[in-house]
């Protein structure tokens, strides 16, 4: 069973892209650019606030 962690390998801020990167098997630049676009047509708010909640919901990998 896959669980989703925030890594701390391969981090950049807090691990979350690097995370669901592992989770989807997809690249975690990917992930990354596709929330600065989210981030970018969300004037901010949308993918700040998305980015901060994932910060703390998302536990940190043992």
């Amino acid at each position: 069973m896959k669980k989703l962690y925030r890594l701390r390998k391969n981090r950049v801020l807090a691990g979350v892209c690097a995370g669901l990167g592992k989770y989807f098997n997809v690249d975690p630049v990917v992930i990354r650019l596709l929330w600065v676009v989210f981030t970018l047509v969300s004037m901010g708010a949308g993918g700040i606030l998305a980015y901060i909640i994932s910060w703390i919901i998302i536990p940190e990998e043992p």
